[in-house]
């Protein structure tokens, strides 16, 4: 088996670092590398990834903000100058935590852990560090992070590089993007339904036309999403007239 990696690391000479390490395991693919975690984003949306080396102290937004505020990222181990992060690492279920500098021994030992880690999803054997749930997500909202319930989220909607969450008693504003959110979303509840739009499908009281009700709101699905919308949303419950 093969992790497919990616490194997220502001200092040249730590990305060199862990690039020379990663080619010296086996077991590990480097798929990309980027700056910060907002370059890693698109990285990470763009291809299959089963493990990033992620540093803390990074501007714009440092890596536990990233941990905090993106939900079901792949495995994460953290790399860097500073221990008194292991703790808060650790509770949000990192695999390792290597305090730069690191050998390869120690370096070849963290990627042993996530290796396993996957090896054990594979068989559907669950793991320590595994948090499965599938109720609720985080987001980072002005500066708190927020929990957000599956079947209280609404629909949401995008505007360039931030999204809006409806829920039934809130709005949340959160720098992500439509398709970020739609591949974290569980596919057989939510469903895209405009370029701008992804709804519940749990949540839909009425289809009129092309125009769906959610509550008090009114969503109306594109053309080019028409048919494969209704397929989705009906799933083989629609009875009619014989």
């Amino acid at each position: 088996m093969v992790l497919n990696c990616v490194i997220v690391d502001d200092e040249p000479i730590a990305r060199k670092l862990l690039q020379e390490y990663i080619e010296e395991t086996d077991f590990l693919n480097l798929v990309g590398i980027a700056e910060n975690p907002l370059k890693a984003i698109s990285v990470i949306n763009s291809q299959p990834v089963d493990l990033i080396f992620l540093d803390i102290n990074m501007p714009k937004m440092n890596g536990m903000e990233f941990l905090r505020s993106s939900a079901n990222l792949p495995m994460v181990i953290m790399t860097t100058a500073y221990g008194q992060y292991a703790l808060e690492g650790f509770e949000m279920a990192v695999v390792d935590y290597l305090v730069k500098p690191f050998s390869l021994e120690r370096f070849i030992k963290a990627g042993q852990k996530a290796l396993e880690l996957k090896t054990l999803k594979q068989k559907n054997i669950p793991a320590e560090k595994e948090k499965p749930d599938d109720e609720y997500f985080y987001v980072k909202c002005n500066g708190r992070i927020e929990r957000i319930m599956y079947n209280e989220l609404l629909y949401v909607e995008a505007l360039a590089n931030y999204i809006t969450l409806y829920t039934n008693n809130n709005k949340l504003v959160v720098y992500l993007t439509i398709k970020g959110i739609l591949e974290k979303l569980p596919p057989e509840k939510f469903v895209q339904v405009h370029k701008s739009y992804i709804v519940n499908i749990d949540r839909i009281n009425t289809i009129e036309g092309n125009v769906l009700h959610l509550g008090y709101s009114k969503i109306t699905v594109s053309p080019n999403y028409t048919d494969e919308v209704m397929k989705r949303i009906l799933k083989g419950k629609f009875i009619k007239r014989q």
